[in-house]
């Protein structure tokens, strides 16, 4: 069967040369140049996919997906915006949009997220979802939503979660210092079958040496000084789900000897006791620190690695992900907007490109600490950059990756050259940026179209 394709934009010349151009890849293809358009094509023909641009003459994307919802049609949605319309992204994909695609448009991306829609599930669920949250040393399990981001450091990440999640696997969480490990190992923990069991996280380096055995497989009162009533320890809290050892390379040598013994043996003696205890757990642990290397400098068992690591799964690094970040920021305002009961509409544009160009050093956590502060201090509707951390907006600023101006004949191309700069305030290092291309590329093409 033919997979059918609606393309809303009111650029003519723009939907004609992408009508044409996924023609040639084996789509049958429509075009609408406004939502009223497409609402008469959707309520008369059956699509596989809807390929909307945000911005339109009558109403905007936005509108055409909740008519969509209301409607009950399910065809998956791609929004074609600008960068400095990326927030509005956001914003349908809360809506149920499957996935955003920049302009200008890069066709082998844009042919990417096409397939990957396409062959996705009917069912898959959007990309906010609940998942189980924990204390750390508590078993208690709530809600903690979250949102998978779109780059394809992100996409591995999560397609290893699900490949991994369902098995009775240990597995070892590596990654920077708040790029998320625990907020993993629940989303292992809810995947699993174990989901209906308890969820135990315990701090490693929280641990002081002398009560790691209580911590780990509890006590009988009067067994040590301090100990005035029997303690259930964390193997035994954890007995059917799954027990997280976060920072599991700080542990000291004695501690990983019984550690060891005890994953070993499924069995644990509370300190004092006389009888054993059964265990059936999950083991998913998390680091900061190379392993191997601790284990060759002596201060690692090399049998308890290879005991909590029968699959790694590792964090990618929030500048590995940087087109994710307005999905994040979004995301984080919302819940700032909620934690500080503010009202806050979105990042103005230069916000929101100094935010993707920052490196994060702290990953996810730094970025929702931001974002979070620059909700407090905001006093208009948008986040600006004088409310952002000084060290964001000081540093250095990465410089995007460059991208063809594509699918686009010359006067389009003109105009849209004309609408960066005007969105750049004249500032032509910035327009290239929100064009994707180089400064060279860019002072060649205002040469050709004789642009001041």
């Amino acid at each position: 069967m033919e997979e059918r394709i609606l393309i809303v934009d009111d650029d003519i010349t723009f939907a004609l040369m992408l009508r044409t151009w996924l023609s040639k890849r084996g789509f049958g293809v429509e075009t609408a140049s406004s939502v009223a358009a497409a609402r008469k094509a959707l309520g008369s023909g059956v699509f596989s996919l809807v390929l909307s641009d945000m911005r339109l003459p009558d109403e905007d994307g936005i509108a055409l997906l909740q008519w969509m919802a209301g409607a009950g049609i399910t065809a998956p949605v791609i929004v074609m915006t600008s960068y400095a319309e990326i927030q509005n992204a956001v914003r349908c994909m809360k809506l149920g949009a499957r996935d955003y695609v920049a302009k200008p448009v890069n066709p082998d991306e844009l042919l990417k997220k096409i397939r990957e829609a396409l062959d996705a599930p009917a069912a898959q669920a959007p990309a906010a979802k609940p998942a189980p949250r924990s204390v750390k040393g508590s078993s208690a399990i709530g809600t903690l939503n979250y949102i998978e981001g779109r780059s394809d450091a992100a996409r591995q990440l999560y397609e290893h979660i699900r490949l991994v999640a369902p098995t009775n696997m240990s597995v070892l969480v590596n990654g920077e210092s708040g790029t998320g490990k625990e907020h993993v190992a629940q989303l292992v923990h809810r995947e699993s079958k174990r989901a209906g069991k308890p969820f135990v996280a315990v701090d490693c380096g929280a641990i002081p040496r002398e009560l790691a055995a209580s911590e780990f497989f509890g006590h009988v009162k009067g067994s040590f000084t301090g100990a005035l009533s029997d303690k259930t320890g964390a193997f035994e809290a954890a007995d059917g789900g799954t027990l997280f050892l976060d920072e599991v390379g700080n542990l000291t040598y004695e501690t990983q000897v019984q550690l060891l013994r005890a994953l070993q043996e499924r069995r644990i003696r509370p300190v004092g006791s006389t009888r054993e205890i059964p265990v059936d757990i999950r083991l998913v642990a998390a680091t900061n620190e190379d392993l191997e290397a601790a284990i060759v400098r002596g201060t690692f068992r090399a049998d308890l690695y290879h005991r909590i690591n029968s699959f790694t799964l590792r964090m990618p690094c929030l500048r590995q992900m940087r087109e994710d970040i307005p999905l994040y920021t979004d995301f984080f305002l919302d819940q700032a907007n909620r934690e500080l009961d503010k009202r806050i509409v979105g990042f103005d544009s230069a916000s929101a490109a100094a935010l993707a160009a920052y490196d994060w050093p702290g990953n996810l956590r730094q970025l929702r600490n931001a974002v979070l502060s620059a909700t407090l201090l905001a006093a208009g509707e948008y986040i600006t950059c004088r409310d952002l951390p000084g060290e964001i907006t000081d540093g250095p600023a990465a410089e995007p990756a460059a991208a063809p101006l594509p699918l686009r004949d010359r006067a389009s191309e003109e105009e849209q050259i004309r609408r960066a700069l005007a969105a750049a305030g004249g500032n032509k290092s910035q327009a290239a940026k929100l064009l994707g291309i180089d400064r060279k590329t860019l002072y060649n093409k205002l040469h050709l179209y004789g642009i001041e």
